[in-house]
Formats: C-alpha cells, structure tokens, sequence
C-alpha cells in the first residue's frame, strides 16, 4: 500500500479571479519579446509591460526642454494625485458626477468673470478637450446665428465666409473645411506678422459668418489689435449695414493678457466680441487636454446647438463635439484656480515674461540673431538670423539644439512673408532663468562651429521645418 495517494479529483468549482492578478511566466518574458504591432498571445507581468513602455518613451525627450510647444509640461504633485484621483469619472456624465460637473460650471463663472463678460454668472459656456475643439465650436455658433439671419439666401446659393489673418492655426482651417464656410485670410505684410483691422474689415461682406482675432499669435507671440478691429467692423456697420461678429482665439493670451496686460481693450468689453476661448492646458497652466469656450449671451450661441440629452437617468445640456472624457483636467484647472488666484497668476506669468524678454535679449547681444518680438506680449518671441550671416540658416540652428535636447521650431513664415525664415521659443511656466541660462550657454556653444560651415547645410526646408500649428 503506497504511503501517500495522489491528487484525488474532487467535483471542481469554478473561480473568477481578475487576470490582473496572475503573473505571467518570467521564463516566457526572458526567451522572446512581446510583439508590438499585433496582441501578444498572453499576458506579461505589469513591471515588465511597464519597463518595455517606460523604455521606449524615454526617447520622446525630456518635455521640459521642448522650447515649441505652448503647452504645460508641468504640475505640482497635488495636482498630478488630484488627476490621477478624476481619471476614472467621464466628464460627459454630469448627472452621475454632480459635483465634477459643479466645479466646471465654477470655472466657466471665474472666466466670465476674468473676461468681463456683461453677466458672468449667466455666461454661457464650456470646457472642451483644447482649443480646437473650443473653436469649432465657437465657428459652429457663428455659421448657425448667420445662416438664422439669411434664412432667405441660404442654403440657396449664398456660401458663408469667415475673416481671419494667415497666422491662424491650422483648426480654424479645418473648420472652414469641416463646415464648408469659405476662408478669406488677410495677409502677412512687410513688419506685420498678422491681421490688419482695415484689411479684415475689407474682406467683410453680407456672408461674413464673423471675424476671428487671435490673442496671441504662434507665429510670434504678437497680440492681434482687437480693439482696432472691432473698430473698423463699426465703420463698416454704420456704412454698409453689414454687421459682423468677432471671435477672439485667446488660446494662450486669454490666460496672460488679464494678468500682465490689464488696460488691453480685448474681451467681452468689446461689444461687438461675442465668444472667446481658450487651452486650459496652455497658460491656464494645467496638464492637457482642457479648453474652454464662452460665449456672451444666448444670443450668440444659438438654442437649437445646445443638446439636451436624456443619458444614465439624468437630463444633460451638452455643446461638445467630442462625448466622453475623462473629469481630470476641469478638476485640475479648478484646483489651479484656487491655488494661485489673482495675484498668483499674475506672478506666474510676469515670470515666464521675464524669462522671456531676458532671453531674447540675450539671444540678440550674440550678435548673429535679429529678434523679430521679444517676448513682451505672450512669454514667446522669435528671430531670425541677421543679415549678415550666410554660413547657416535657423534649420541649421534648430538641428544642432536638438543635438544638446532642445526642441526650438524653425520655420517659414506663410503669405506674403515666405521668404522669412525664424526660430521660436515659447517660455512656459517650469521653463526657469536657469534653464534660460544653460539654453544660452548651449546656443553659444554651437555659435563656431555654424560659422564655420560653407554654406546652409539644410536643402529640403519643407523636411527641415519642425512647425505646423
């Protein structure tokens, strides 16, 4: 008789365990690599999958010393635990998350507020997931109160246009495809950089669906004069009748302008300024994807956009384009609201100015560079190299700062300046003096080494330039 029995079956009773919870076969994980463009067969540990991740990302480059992009790269720890804390709550949901739902209500208030607004608790409005989104929407409105006004004319063959400069970013060139609106651009002529009032003005006729100011151009940084525009759409009121709205792209300057630049004439004290928007995840200083879109009054965001929908048992107002997304960045952007107020906003971004207008300062006593702004408006400026350097273009330049991690666009200027070519440098909140510091001290660095090239090394310039927005 055998000491021990073996494993004797018993009736086996099935149970469910999470296959999160199961390692998988380190063995299996050591022999070959998981495929990459297909699902693996099974499963890896989660430290493995995410060191294969983390790994692979590192090559993306420290977001720090990325000079081109506008958006924010850094947080405080709280805000980053507050996120983290949001991630699982779909903002589309505002009847199963009230109080997610309460703080954006709060924040589109503090903005109407910030932009003068003629009733800021009545202000319409809402968060998005950028600007983008914010400004398709805030086209959408334009096109649906024109065509309300020309219900006689259109859709019988009067086609909607839309007024803006050639620095615009690209999305308001998507919406014009999108919604089938026709794009009139003003320009670029001699020293300016963007929109000309008058010109605008002289685009402007009765299927004028509005004009579009950008608060701070990415071409420069430069503000679009506002005021002056809607100045000369005044004139062209009292002497045409024609009477057209201006929508004001504050991506990045909405958020800097009521800060560091209080007597600017720009947002809803403007009449005629019937929608702003902005990126939260821009100077509104919280990680992306967050923009806002306000509108003055119900009578520039028509009722019939406005979706009241019957969803997971709650009634639920909703202007979106885009459904479910997740409550973290509203609850970041009320978090910074309440954390810097006022003053601490205005400390941020007087601080990144003057990281700003130093560098560029900087840049220019080198000697090789012409600045064309010098960041005094947005905390951006750009510059070009100066006439008498032939040795080497700003594609040579941006190239060899990637070199040393630094990521600064170089790029052609669009119509009628194509053949200025500029580098930008956009200084964000986290971009420090002495990160300034070492940005010069790299620049310098390259400076003999370009001078001693015979010629520009770049020839394809359409591969060279690193901007398209």
């Amino acid at each position: 008789m055998p000491l021990h029995k073996g494993p004797q079956k018993h009736q086996e009773r099935p149970m469910s365990v999470n296959p999160f919870f199961g390692e998988a076969n380190p063995v299996a994980g050591m022999a070959e690599a998981p495929p990459t463009h297909r699902l693996p067969d099974g499963p890896l540990p989660p430290s493995t999958a995410y060191q294969l991740v983390h790994d692979e990302l590192m090559l993306d480059g420290n977001a720090r010393l990325n000079l081109a992009t506008f958006v924010t790269t850094w947080m405080e720890p709280q805000a980053g635990i507050l996120m983290a804390e949001c991630d699982d709550k779909n903002m589309i949901d505002k009847d199963e998350y009230p109080r997610t739902a309460e703080l954006e209500r709060r924040c589109v208030a503090m903005l109407a507020d910030l932009w003068n607004a003629p009733d800021p608790a009545s202000t319409i409005g809402c968060s998005t997931t950028g600007s983008s989104e914010a400004c398709m929407l805030a086209g959408m409105a334009l096109k649906r109160r024109w065509t309300k006004r020309n219900t006689d004319r259109y859709p019988g063959g009067a086609r909607p246009n839309l007024i803006m400069g050639i620095n615009v970013q690209v999305c308001w060139e998507k919406f014009c495809n999108f919604w089938e609106v026709e794009p009139r651009f003003v320009p670029m002529e001699g020293d300016r950089y963007h929109l000309d009032p008058q010109a605008a003005a002289d685009l402007c006729d009765e299927n004028t669906i509005g004009v579009v100011a950008i608060l701070g151009s990415t071409f420069d940084g430069s503000y679009e004069p506002v005021a002056d525009l809607c100045a000369a759409l005044d004139a062209l009121q009292e002497r045409t009748g024609i009477d057209v709205p201006v929508h004001v792209d504050g991506a990045s300057g909405a958020m800097v302008a009521p800060f560091l630049d209080e007597d600017l004439v720009w947002d809803f004290r403007l009449p005629r300024v019937a929608s702003i928007n902005t990126s939260g995840h821009k100077y509104g200083l919280v990680y992306p994807g967050v923009g806002w879109a306000l509108w003055r009054d119900k009578e520039s965001l028509p009722e019939e956009l406005v979706f009241r929908v019957n969803y997971l048992g709650g009634d639920m107002p909703t202007f979106a384009l885009n459904f479910s997304r997740p409550g973290a960045q509203v609850v970041a952007q009320y978090y910074t609201f309440l954390r810097l107020g006022r003053d601490g906003y205005r400390a941020v971004q007087q601080a990144s100015r003057d990281v700003a207008t130093g560098l560029a300062e900087r840049i220019e006593a080198l000697g090789d560079f012409r600045l064309l702004t010098r960041g005094d408006e947005l905390p951006v400026f750009a510059f070009t190299t100066a006439d008498h350097v032939t040795a080497y273009d700003v594609f040579d330049v941006s190239r060899r700062l990637r070199e040393n991690g630094w990521l600064v666009p170089a790029y052609t200027f669009p119509a009628n300046r194509e053949d200025l070519s500029v580098l930008r440098v956009v200084c964000r909140n986290g971009f420090s003096k002495d990160l300034a510091d070492l940005f010069v001290e790299d620049l310098s660095r390259l400076l003999p080494g370009l001078r001693r090239q015979p010629h520009p090394l770049t020839h394809d310039k359409d591969a060279a330039t690193s901007f398209h927005h």
